[in-house]
């Protein structure tokens, strides 16, 4: 019985609202429908997760640039500006050098770093000081408005102002979750890069002129020995990384493969001999044509009879022609080795702390155009996880430099 006096049927089916069997006086209930969802649709396809996934591995690199950048401003703004304030007002020195100008963001911060206080928010007790809680473009206004006593710190005003204008947008976007575009993305990599420069923290890795370090490869390199980069094949990898750079001013240059196609079918030989001539040291390894390595690797690879032998041979004579326009045909070495192929090595400044190499490991069914690409950077890690790991060498380097000279010594030099 309904609260309206009227009788409500029963749910099975020998009372339905236009049975006959109704009695009079019965409201009728319609069934809820079964096969229709109700409620939008809150799944989302693959598509959905590829897009939200790139969104967020922008966000983090981005987040990453923006973060050093932050650290260091507020450290440069705190060598600089304490001593001159901190004798006189002691730790309220932030608020002082603000001035009346900036009283309401600093009284703001003020303000964050108490509520942060009272809900324990403050994990570092060297986070509890008013300068921590002042944000990118805070810390620039502290520097403009004193800008003389930064001057004989930091070269050029304009630069610095004209990076940290360029890192706002990604600055908003980053703190409001949007969508980050990749060209944004790399403009705030170049601004930050620069900026890091000229306030005095630039990279301090050798190879960095050839291979500049990424942020995130500082932050989490440890992770990956000395691996910096991996390609799925040689043409990605001259995408990012073009022959010019690779090769270009180099001082040493050792090569171990079988046709060493990378150096000798995308550095020309006018280059080469201008790099040799500046006094770059050159030793190539090639595969011998006529061994039996390489009518194993022709089978490998469905090639024709003679088809990769030849090949070799028309790398060989290129490099031959480019040793003889060489004053000193000594610094352009070359030579060949008969053991069966494992990979081809790159080794450029392999002697020193700046080396950087690029390896690619030989497949029974992929040519070496196909193979997937490691670049590795010398000098083992870039930032040690910890410090009882200082002196040990852990990278890839050291293992395909060894090689290469082990090889070296048992091949035969090329007339």
């Amino acid at each position: 019985m309904g609260s309206g006096g009227l009788e409500l049927p029963p749910g099975d089916e020998g009372h339905e609202g236009n049975s006959a069997d109704v009695p009079p006086g019965t409201v009728s209930l319609a069934r809820p429908m079964e096969t229709t969802s109700i409620g939008p649709e809150l799944d989302w396809d693959a598509d959905a997760w590829r897009e939200v996934r790139t969104r967020a591995q922008r966000a983090g690199r981005a987040y990453i640039w923006l973060n050093l950048v932050e650290q260091r401003l507020r450290a440069v703004v705190a060598a600089v500006l304490r001593p001159i304030y901190e004798p006189v007002h002691g730790d309220e020195w932030v608020i002082a050098a603000a001035g009346p100008a900036g009283q309401e963001w600093v009284q703001r911060a003020v303000a964050v770093r108490e509520v942060s206080r009272r809900k324990g928010y403050l994990l570092d007790p060297a986070d509890d000081n008013v300068l921590s809680f002042l944000t990118l473009p805070q810390l620039r206004e502290l520097m403009v408005q004193h800008w003389p006593c930064f001057e004989p710190y930091v070269d050029d005003r304009r630069d610095v102002e004209l990076a940290l204008d360029e890192l706002e947008v990604t600055r908003n976007v980053v703190s409001r979750n949007r969508a980050l575009s990749e060209a944004v993305l790399n403009q705030a990599e170049r601004a930050s890069a620069r900026l890091l420069d000229a306030l005095g923290a630039g990279g301090d890795v050798p190879s960095a002129r050839r291979l500049p370090v990424d942020a995130v490869e500082d932050l989490v390199g440890d992770r990956y020995a000395d691996v910096v980069a991996v390609h799925p094949d040689r043409v990605r990898l001259l995408r990012q990384f073009p022959a010019e750079d690779i090769f270009g001013g180099a001082r040493r240059l050792d090569a171990v493969g079988i046709g060493l196609n990378l150096l000798v079918q995308n550095f020309s030989g006018r280059r080469l001999v201008r790099l040799a001539e500046a006094g770059c040291r050159v030793r190539l390894l090639f595969l011998n044509p006529a061994s039996s390595a390489v009518k194993r690797r022709e089978r490998e690879l469905g090639m024709k009879r003679g088809e990769l032998s030849r090949a070799v041979e028309m790398n060989i004579l290129h490099m031959r022609r480019v040793r003889s326009r060489l004053r000193d045909p000594d610094a352009f070495q070359i030579q060949v080795y008969d053991e069966t192929p494992r990979f081809s090595a790159y080794l450029v400044d392999g002697d020193g702390a700046d080396g950087v190499a690029v390896v690619q490991s030989y497949l029974r069914r992929s040519r070496g155009m196909e193979a997937p690409v490691l670049v590795l950077r010398n000098g083992s890690r870039v930032v040690k996880s910890n410090e009882k790991d200082e002196g040990v060498d852990s990278g890839l380097f050291p293992t395909y430099r060894e090689e290469f000279e082990t090889t070296w010594v048992d091949s035969r030099p090329v007339s």
